[in-house]
Order: C-alpha cells, then structure tokens, then sequence
C-alpha cells in the first residue's frame, strides 16, 4: 500500500504542483539557500563515500539473505508476535546492538525480518537498538563526557529497546498477528534446502564482513578496540573467503540469483528515500559542524538549560538530524562546551542515533505513516523524560 500513493494521478499532479510553486518562491540567488543547497550535496556526497558501499550495500545483501533463505516459521517462533516476549526482546536487542550501525544502515536488516514475520514490537526493539545500544559508542561517551552520561546513556538505550518495542507490540497487536497469519502462506526459495548450519553460517560471514570492515578506532580509548582495528582487513578477509566457499559449496545458481534479485530489489526501496532525505536534512541543518538553514546556534541557545522544553528541542532536533556511527560523541562534545546542559544531551544521545529524517521516509514505506509516528513519538517522548529527570536528579 505504501508504495502506490504516489502513482494516483491525482497524486502526481500535487507533487508536480508542489514543484512548481517551490521553484517558483525559493529565492535560490539568496546567499543562505544557495549554502544549504549546496550543504545538501555536500552531505549526500559525504554519505555516498562514506555509509553506501561498506554500510549499506553489505545490509541489502544481509536482508536479501534473510528475506529468501531464512525459515520463515523459525523467525514467527523467535520473533513473531506471539514468541515468549523475554526471548524475543532479548534476542532483537542483542542481535541490533551486535551489530553497531547507523539509523540508516539497520533499516534493511529491519525491512529484512519484518518481511520474514517478525512482530512489531521485536522488530522494532532491532531498529531501536542497532544504532543506539552501540558498546564503543558508550565507552567513548563515558571517556569524553563523563561516566554519569556514559551510564545514563547506557541504561537508557537498553531499556528504551524494551520498552518501545513492547509498547508498539501493545498498540498494534491485532494488526501486527493477522499480518503474521497472512504471511504463513507463502515460503520462500532455500528454506528447506540445506541444513541450517550452512545457512548459520553464511549468514554469519556477511555479518562479519559489516561489522568488521566498518570498526572504527577508540583514538586510544580503549586498546583492545583499537587492535581490532588495526587487524579489520584482515579478519574481513577472513568471513569473506567463508563467504565465498559457502556461495560456491552450498548454493545453486538459481538460488543466487533469487538472493541478487532480493538486494536490488531491497536497494530500490529503501535508497532513493534514503538519499533524498539526506538532502533534506542537509538543507535544514547541514552537515556537522556546518550550518544551512536552521543554524546550530539556535538549537545551542534552546538547550542551554535542563527544562523539560530544553530536553524536548535536544531531542526533537536529535531525531531529525544523521548521526554517522559514533559522530555523535565529539558533536555532543562541541554542543556542550557552546552551552549545552547535561539533561538535554542525554536527550539528544538517546534519540539522535536511533532516528533521523531519511531513516523516517523509509519506515514509513515499510510499517506505514501510524505505525511510523508513533515509533517517532515513542523515542522524542522517551528520550524528553529520561533528559529531563537526569537533568533533575544530576
């Protein structure tokens, strides 16, 4: 359903009117839009360079994995809306926080299981904790900003993980069990074709490939992170000659190019409303570091306290702007010594890295617009309480 709204006729004439009229007004000669314009370019270019190719192309090939070879009745078991509530939020946030990746990196491993039959609320919890349970991440805030904040963030995320995710679980759980009930007619290719440790397995090797090739260095915060660091080629070599012995071993060919067939198909979903959201948010609030349209000044003058309207505006503004992996840490930094107060940074480090504008367009394309602001409201209301009693209590 999501993916027809915009081919109604009527539909297209609004988007087309609605192009119109921007090109018409935008005084594009204005040395301000001019900027954020070209902060919009500038931010898609960063994130072409930096995210696409060793972040997000390894999680379309994952998700496709997923979405044809994984048992399907296995994923509705773990995972489904009516699996043990203990074992399936468990096993979404661990499996989320495992992989440390960015809001936009998650979503199509999320697209991916919630396509296989996961529950909501699991699914969720998965999208939730990817970006937000992220270990060295924690560690860093801990170093750079202090214990209180490192440990605050902590507990947060992981109980944040729990909590939306079963709060969604509640809201929509009729909805979410006939979507699971309906889906249990069809199977897909490679279920049953090979021992589950061989799919384990070669699952597990692309997993290792993302998360490997994509460690970052603790800049001499932690040594063991840090001589992982210096050795991520070699152990990314390592899971891709697994990977390259399991596609040769235990795959047919047609089977390959099922698995091919799903990626694409998985990257034309998501990264046309990946991209143009980039550019919005470029637009608006740029690159970090860098101002466009709505000038970082404001958001520092608006945080400066720690009321419950400072919290809300740090995490309102989180939500909206894209935090690359582990970014957000000398970002937190920068705003903090402008004025920030320590409520509305924990705000901010809550709901920032789980949420941002494109990774917005793109759940709204899988869940839908309801499922999709209340998943938003969830985490900025969340995060506005938790940022406001830290704000008190600290």
């Amino acid at each position: 359903m999501a993916d027809k709204w915009y081919k109604h006729p009527n539909m297209r004439l609004i988007l087309l009117g609605l192009i119109f009229l921007f090109a018409y007004f935008v005084p594009f000669s204005h040395p301000k839009v001019s900027s954020s314009i070209q902060e919009a370019f500038l931010m898609l270019a960063e994130y072409a360079r930096d995210h696409v190719l060793l972040c997000l192309v390894p999680a379309f090939f994952i998700a496709g994995a997923i979405m044809v070879f994984l048992n399907q009745q296995a994923v509705i078991k773990y995972l489904g809306p009516k699996a043990n509530k203990l074992t399936a939020y468990s096993v979404a946030s661990v499996s989320g926080a495992i992989l440390a990746v960015c809001s936009c990196t998650v979503l199509p491993l999320f697209k991916g299981i919630y396509k296989k039959g996961a529950g909501i609320g699991p699914a969720i919890s998965f999208l939730y904790s990817g970006p937000a349970i992220n270990i060295l991440a924690i560690v860093l805030t801990a170093k750079v900003l202090g214990p209180e904040l490192g440990i605050a963030r902590a507990i947060g995320a992981i109980v944040f993980a729990f909590v939306i995710g079963f709060i969604m679980h509640l809201v929509f759980r009729k909805e979410d069990e006939k979507r699971v009930t309906d889906e249990k007619m069809f199977s897909s290719m490679g279920e049953e074709e090979r021992p589950l440790w061989k799919n384990v397995i070669y699952l597990f090797s692309m997993v290792g490939i993302l998360i490997f090739i994509n460690w970052a260095p603790s800049k001499g915060q932690v040594a063991v992170w840090d001589f992982i660091f210096n050795a991520k080629y070699f152990i990314t070599g390592g899971f891709a000659l697994i990977l390259v012995f399991s596609l040769l071993r235990w795959f047919k060919k047609d089977e390959l190019a099922t698995w091919v067939a799903a990626t694409r198909d998985f990257a034309l979903q998501i990264l046309p409303l990946l991209f143009g959201g980039v550019m919005i948010a470029g637009f608006l609030l740029g690159r970090p570091g860098h101002s466009a349209m709505v000038p970082t000044e404001w958001v520092a003058r608006l945080v400066g306290d720690n009321s419950l309207f400072s919290t809300f505006i740090a995490s309102l503004s989180g939500a909206l702007m894209y935090f690359a992996t582990l970014t957000e840490v000398p970002i937190m930094q920068g705003l903090l010594g402008a004025g920030m107060a320590k409520g509305p940074a924990l705000a901010l480090l809550l709901a920032g890295p789980s949420l941002s504008l494109p990774s917005m367009l793109v759940i709204g394309g899988e869940i839908g617009f309801k499922k999709t602001i209340v998943y938003i409201l969830l985490v900025v209301g969340l995060s506005t309480l938790a940022g406001f009693l830290y704000g008190v209590i600290m």
